[in-house]
């Protein structure tokens, strides 16, 4: 494509491209807020006795049972959405997690409120791995960094909501009613998500449409196969996934249990930590990645990279530190570089792969990073904590961001050399 193509198209896009932003990224809140309100109710749960007075591995597995549909379903609709009209997608995606969510609350039994919070991986297997596809089409490369870091807010807004919401609306009307406030209004953001265009695939990339459109399945996959840069970049967000998956299980138990922190605190202060600085470090990491993008075509793996090795050091202090001046603050900063990674790491999957199978490669990816990332983490720290200490056990946090910065320090070089 011509720059006089491009730059007639960006204009075109742009308006476009605010109104698309803002819904997805609105969708994208509600996304999390559904993943997130159940945790804040398994007490309640616990003790009902329509629902048996479920265990705690139980009520575990309802996380579980999300993550794992998710990430085996999301390759389906990578699929899917490399090749039909994505917004019919996505609409379809949110109607059906939203309808799951509050299905949830008629349950009649921890089977049937189990099969909901499984169906919830399906519908928001859909949103997770189009929307991000859909939103980089209408924005050129150089631009995506903020644009996915933007998109990438509505995450620790969204799951501090959840829980939030959860809480109190359980505590005023009963866990049932939480689960319809949190899914009820997603049927009108489904209607909403009809509402976005659904722009040409590789519109403002440099490689012609044309060139990509003809990509089958067998040959998005092998090309991912022999993409090493892709292949590190999920590799070091599967780290990065590991990590962050055992700090949002274990982190309140660790100062509870470990540093005495009282249960009130040790339930609040995380998440209203992880509501400050997920803005702040997704905001902050994509708007440097795109300024240093025009000094260096690698600026999103080397910020990414840079901001998890700064982390490594400060969240082994969160674990290590007996002051609670030291690990509340190292806490918020350790956090602050691991969210600066989010929008960069998600723009540069969808711009080293084709404009025709972006969605494929996003969906490779969620399967890799929960796979290898937050499937396994939370119950590995509580095996090594069962058989050593959970202060012990969570060590195992820093050592995996490490792994994370090394592998998106060598996507860096990988890519320059290609």
């Amino acid at each position: 494509m011509t720059p006089g193509v491009i730059s007639a198209t960006r204009q075109s896009a742009g308006a476009l491209g605010t109104r698309a932003l803002v819904v997805l990224t609105l969708i994208n809140m509600f996304n999390y807020i559904d993943r997130w309100v159940v945790p804040p109710l398994f007490e309640t749960l616990k003790r009902d006795p329509v629902l048996g007075h479920p265990s705690d591995a139980k009520l575990g597995s309802l996380m579980t049972a999300f993550v794992i549909v998710y990430m085996l379903v999301s390759p389906l609709f990578g699929v899917l959405g490399d090749r039909l009209r994505r917004p019919r997608l996505l609409a379809f995606g949110v109607a059906l997690w939203s309808l799951a969510t509050a299905t949830a609350g008629m349950a009649t039994s921890f089977v049937m409120l189990f099969a909901a919070r499984a169906t919830v991986g399906v519908g928001e297997a859909a949103y997770g791995t189009i929307a991000p596809a859909l939103l980089s089409d209408y924005y050129a490369p150089d631009r995506r960094g903020r644009i996915m870091a933007i998109f990438a807010c509505a995450i620790p807004i969204g799951s501090a909501l959840g829980f939030v919401l959860g809480g109190l609306v359980d505590s005023h009307f009963g866990w049932r009613a939480a689960f319809y406030v949190a899914g009820i209004p997603g049927l009108v953001l489904a209607a909403l998500a009809l509402t976005v265009g659904d722009p040409l695939r590789g519109a403002l990339d440099a490689m012609p449409v044309a060139a990509t459109a003809s990509t089958s399945l067998g040959q998005a996959y092998v090309a991912l196969s022999k993409n090493r840069t892709y292949i590190l970049t999920c590799l070091g967000y599967a780290a990065w996934t590991f990590a962050l998956g055992g700090i949002a299980s274990w982190l309140p138990s660790f100062f509870e249990r470990v540093r005495g922190v009282s249960h009130a605190q040790a339930s609040t202060i995380p998440g209203a930590i992880v509501v400050v600085t997920g803005f702040v470090g997704t905001f902050a990491g994509g708007w440097l990645a795109d300024r240093l993008l025009v000094r260096n075509k690698q600026a999103y793996w080397w910020v990414s990279g840079i901001a998890a090795l700064a982390a490594a050091p400060i969240a082994w202090l969160v674990f290590t530190a007996e002051a609670p001046a030291v690990y509340w603050s190292t806490a918020a900063i350790a956090q602050v570089l691991l969210f600066a990674s989010t929008g960069p790491i998600n723009a540069a999957t969808v711009n080293i792969v084709s404009p025709a199978m972006r969605a494929t490669a996003l969906a490779a990816q969620i399967l890799v990073i929960h796979l290898l990332g937050d499937v396994p983490s939370p119950p590995l720290i509580g095996y090594l904590s069962d058989r050593s200490s959970l202060g012990t056990a969570v060590l195992i946090v820093p050592a995996a961001i490490v792994l994370c910065g090394v592998f998106w320090v060598l996507a860096a070089r990988q890519d320059a050399r290609a």
